[in-house]
């Protein structure tokens, strides 16, 4: 945006309650000191701005708002509901990145909560909010003397780790996954453990240093500075690093008056020009934040895609891929699709013959790993030339529903197997797939992957989970797609956009239906197999369970 930052004024509404603060942040040492400093604390709170404790939580009047948010509340957090459609079109490709907003200001301004309300009132999922904060850098033996004795300045460009905010925002902006340093504010140090995040469809980035780098200013689509009130920003300061931080307070001054507000006055507030909004008095100019929400909203609108239309509709008339491989037609194997295809066959002996495919299937598939050549002493004595596992493990990974039923053949072939998972299911008012939940293995990048899903049709969701595999850096080719029963869309659909991917399967139907199902096909396998209640015709739950 070339356009000067506009300055949003308006009646300030009653701010929001503090954050709690981070329990990571606090010593169990020196018990006495810190109460001392967290009564010191409470002393300030009567400088702040009055919370409005007695005022029912502010709700938005923007005309998005048309319904009660897809929400699950608890006691310790808040779980969107609602899943996230397709991020990429056709080919498997990202279309247009995701949105990010830069959130910039001085310390204590109230950035991060204002980051939160723009969160909750664009009441839509899969928003990533990454603070600057996890990135100082590693300090060294003397810097972290010289932190401890408040010596350190910890405001100034120099203390950030702009390589890895650029690289980290670039993944995101990718929709990638990315591993976020954890930094400790009471050690000076970065945490053995790393934060993952994956799955932004907007991305909140806010620090005071937000704007300090042209590279990263190049990756915010739209750039946000919360001016604050000096004084308003020391009280927050003092209450944040005593409270929170475990310092005392003639250290927070001594820090503020050597380092935080000439940084400020240097670094920090010639940025507010590169603003495209300027927000005074932050959380609680309440306009400013519903025309930022009316802005992403129309942001997002122009990034929806619509994959399973395009599906139906490209390359169904070249030949099946040679990436396909079919288990071959036996007797055997014919005579248990005609089994488990029977409307009339029993849930036992569907199950039965279900389980004896998918063996057959995972067995199969198996043979197209890579192995290498290898030798073995057997009990006599005598050596054998035989072959090994050329990779380094096998993760497999099911679509749910369905696919979980596939797990128990995985395992009983191949030891100590890894096992994530993945949800997708169909908005029944778009008909696009979206994603619910993944939890996936740790390192999964290395490993070769077994995808499963009893039944693929349009190839939607199939798409969408090696989508997330690839966003994960699973390598395409180290991905295998095994179903009982696939239709010749799907099969043309991942072929297409993923040339690499092997898919494997026990028979290819076909067509596909005006619901998107397989024909002849099998029906619904998780209510074959599951035993629950067949859903209204009509109703494409086949696709919402769990569906390719």
């Amino acid at each position: 945006m070339a356009a000067p930052p506009a300055s949003a004024n308006a009646a300030p509404s009653p701010p929001l309650p503090p954050a709690a603060p981070d329990a990571s942040g606090r010593q169990a040492e020196h018990s006495e000191a810190a109460s001392e400093d967290r009564s010191n604390a409470g002393s300030l709170d009567r400088l702040l701005p009055p919370v409005g404790t007695g005022h029912s939580p502010r709700k938005r009047t923007t005309s998005q708002c048309k319904s009660e948010p897809p929400l699950l509340r608890t006691s310790k957090r808040t779980i969107y509901t609602a899943g996230r459609p397709p991020w990429y079109n056709e080919h498997g490709t990202q279309s247009k990145e995701a949105f990010a907003i830069g959130l910039g200001g001085g310390s204590a301004s109230g950035k991060t909560t204002v980051a939160r309300m723009i969160i909750e009132a664009l009441d839509v999922p899969w928003v990533v909010l990454l603070s600057m904060d996890s990135f100082y850098k590693v300090l060294t033996q003397q810097q972290q003397e010289q932190a401890a004795c408040n010596n350190f300045n910890f405001d100034h460009p120099d203390a950030f780790d702009f390589d890895l905010i650029i690289s980290t925002l670039k993944k995101l902006k990718q929709g990638r996954s990315v591993q976020v340093p954890i930094y400790d504010f009471t050690t000076h140090s970065r945490k053995k453990e790393w934060k993952m995040l994956y799955g932004a469809n907007v991305i909140i980035f806010e620090g005071i240093m937000a704007f300090a780098d042209k590279t990263l200013l190049e990756l915010l689509d739209m750039k946000i500075f919360v001016d604050t009130d000096s004084d308003i920003r020391l009280v927050r300061r003092l209450r944040r690093d005593i409270s929170e931080r475990g310092r005392d307070i003639e250290g927070v001054i001594k820090q503020y008056n050597k380092f935080v507000k000439p940084a400020f006055d240097q670094y920090i507030q010639p940025t507010m020009r590169l603003a495209d909004i300027v927000v005074p008095r932050g959380s609680g100019n309440t306009v400013a934040i519903d025309l930022i929400v009316q802005h992403v909203h129309s942001q997002l609108e122009e990034r929806e895609l619509s994959v399973r239309a395009a599906l139906a509709s490209a390359h169904q008339c070249h030949p099946l891929p040679q990436t396909l491989s079919v288990l071959k037609s036996t007797p055997q194997v014919r005579g248990m699709h005609t089994i488990i295809r029977d409307k009339e066959t029993s849930r036992d002996e569907f199950i039965f013959y279900s389980k004896r495919l998918m063996r057959l299937l995972i067995e199969h598939a198996l043979s197209f790993l890579p192995f290498q050549d290898c030798v073995v002493q057997t009990p006599q004595g005598q050596d054998y030339a035989g072959k090994c596992y050329a990779g380094k493990q096998i993760t497999g990974v099911s679509i749910l529903r369905a696919g979980e039923t596939m797990e128990p053949a995985l395992r009983a072939v191949c030891k100590d197997v890894r096992i994530g998972t993945i949800l997708i299911q169909t908005n029944q008012l778009t008909g696009e797939p979206e994603l619910h939940y993944l939890r996936l293995p740790k390192d999964i990048s290395d490993d070769h992957v077994i995808l499963m899903d009893c039944t693929v049709s349009t190839g939607a969701a199939a798409m969408m989970a090696v989508r997330v595999l690839l966003d994960h850096d699973v390598p395409e080719d180290k991905i295998f797609l095994l179903s009982l029963l696939m239709a010749e869309m799907g099969v043309h659909s991942v072929a297409y956009a993923f040339p690499r991917v092997r898919i494997i399967t026990t028979a290819v139907d076909k067509r596909v239906n005006d619901l998107f199902r397989i024909i002849p096909g099998i029906g619904n396998f998780g209510d074959r197999y599951f035993g629950t209640d067949a859903v209204p015709e009509g109703s494409d739950e086949e696709e919402v369970a769990s569906t390719g």
